[in-house]
């Protein structure tokens, strides 16, 4: 039996998602869990897996589509088994019968979703076909309208890498007139959703000084030690994900989130990271941080962070967050402040660590200092909260080795 191939819902509130690419071709035989196609949704590229075991057929959907979700858009069939044929097509949101349609129309309709029809797309699709092109790259000559048939690829085979299509729109914005760049659906959302948090969130900030020389020991000790067993370096973002999931064993109130009921306390400690990514910024999320070995905290993080930069990142990647470090101090930075991610109730905004003056046993004496400002929601934290969940932050990175265990 045909197993029907929809378009998820990944989020709430989710009425459409954009088809990326697919990841297996029409014909081919796929195994359940599988990835099969990108969908990009309103937050971030992600990988869908396949339902069931099969041979993929009847696709009905090109990539670059807008597709309501739940409709189908290809099946899963057995070997020599034809696709049901009564359920509709979908093109550019548009319903048609799957009969109604010829399939050269079909496939000029699917590669002009997003732009008028001109005589010249089916010739860039077919001189284009046999040149491989990243999903990333793909969605960029999109949104930045790259033809990619003038495009020289960079990567193995001539492949068409994302850095090739930046590389093109900026030599093209360079010898045009200035346009209006609308962003994509990610810097879109996140417009969006910090003008939203900003305007309806009463954000409040408490800032405090932190002696960052235990957590430089700490890093310098246990960081040889975790790249021999695991494989990846220790970072100091690593050490303050499990300090502050630590702590907030203690103040259940930063790891609440507001709700139309009032304050709900969160049972698991997820945190999340704030990551640049080329449009925009994401959070990814390690899920109980606050049991995570350091080993496992530096490997996750290190995998959120390729997956973002590639687009890849899968919708359990990004969901259940409780609360957020956002981190700068790699970009030289020295202090920030952060907006708070509804429904959460706070972030931590963190600044380089830098040599300073400072007090030491009542004389002067150069210390590495780090800034931690922490945004809250005022509606969920008050100042004294917010207060006492620093200052155990705090003693915590001062010795940050007994709260590791």
């Amino acid at each position: 039996m045909a197993i029907s191939i929809v378009m998820p819902a990944l989020e709430m509130a989710q009425e459409t998602g954009k088809l990326i690419s697919w990841l297996k071709k029409e014909g081919e035989s796929v195994a359940k869990g599988e990835p099969l196609l990108e969908i990009e949704t309103d937050k971030a590229v992600m990988e869908i897996e396949s339902p069931g075991d099969g041979v993929l057929a009847g696709i009905k959907v090109q990539a670059g589509t807008e597709v309501p979700v739940g409709r189908t858009i290809a099946w899963l069939v057995r070997p020599g088994e034809v696709p049901p044929a009564d359920e509709v097509a979908m093109e550019s949101g548009r319903k048609t019968t799957a009969a109604a349609v010829p399939a050269a129309s079909a496939i000029s309709t699917a590669a002009s979703a997003n732009q008028p029809a001109s005589p010249t797309q089916s010739v860039t699709q077919s001189a284009t076909q046999d040149v491989k092109v990243s999903p990333k790259a793909r969605r960029l000559a999109t949104e930045r309208a790259v033809d990619l048939a003038d495009v020289r690829g960079s990567g193995a085979g001539g492949e068409i890498l994302a850095s090739d299509i930046l590389a093109a729109a900026e030599s093209k914005a360079g010898a045009s007139p200035a346009t209006v760049d609308s962003g994509s659906p990610i810097s879109r959302l996140m417009a969006e959703r910090t003008t939203q948090s900003w305007t309806t969130v009463p954000h409040f900030f408490v800032v405090r000084e932190v002696d960052a020389g235990a957590l430089n020991e700490a890093r310098q000790k246990l960081g040889p030690e975790i790249e021999k067993s695991r494989g990846v370096k220790l970072t100091h973002t690593d050490l303050l994900v499990a300090l502050v999931a630590r702590v907030l064993l203690k103040h259940s109130r930063m790891n609440a989130s507001w709700t139309r009921e009032g304050v709900r306390t969160n049972a698991e400690i997820n945190i999340g990271l704030a990551m640049a990514v080329d449009d925009g910024v994401v959070a990814p999320v390690i899920h109980h941080a606050h049991k995570a070995e350091l080993g496992e905290i530096a490997v996750q993080r290190r995998d959120l962070a390729e997956r973002a930069r590639g687009g890849k990142l899968r919708p359990a990647d990004i969901a259940g967050g409780t609360f957020t470090v956002s981190n700068l101090g790699m970009f030289g930075v020295d202090a920030f402040t952060a907006i708070v991610i509804p429904p959460q109730a706070a972030i931590l905004a963190v600044g380089r660590i830098a040599d300073r003056v400072v007090p030491v046993d009542g004389r002067p004496g150069v210390r590495p200092m780090m800034t931690l400002t922490l945004s809250s929601d005022h509606r969920v934290v008050d100042g004294a909260r917010a207060a006492e969940f620093l200052r155990d932050l705090t003693e915590a990175i001062g010795s940050p080795q007994q709260w590791l265990g």
